[in-house]
């Protein structure tokens, strides 16, 4: 689980102001930084499928949003997809 001050971080880092958490590039953002968080998780506890269920759900999440965001902005999303190390 993200903490309070790391969410903050990252909301500031990508939001378009101190407030903004509905833009899709914070949720994205967030959305990733909770996804390599369990995907440690599922590297420890091998067999925590229904944690394994949530990282699918939160990958299709963040899939749809991406998509989504490079139909609206297509330059926001290069640059957002550089800045998160996504799409090597």
């Amino acid at each position: 689980m993200i903490s309070k001050e790391k969410k903050q971080e990252i909301i500031n880092a990508y939001g378009r102001n101190a407030n903004d958490t509905g833009s899709p590039e914070v949720q994205i953002a967030l959305l990733t930084e909770r996804i390599a968080e369990l995907t440690e998780h599922l590297k420890i506890n091998k067999k925590d499928h229904h944690s394994r269920r949530g990282l699918l759900k939160m990958v299709g999440q963040r899939k749809g949003l991406l998509e989504y965001l490079k139909k609206t902005n297509l330059e926001g999303y290069r640059e957002l997809i550089a800045r998160l190390g996504l799409r090597k």
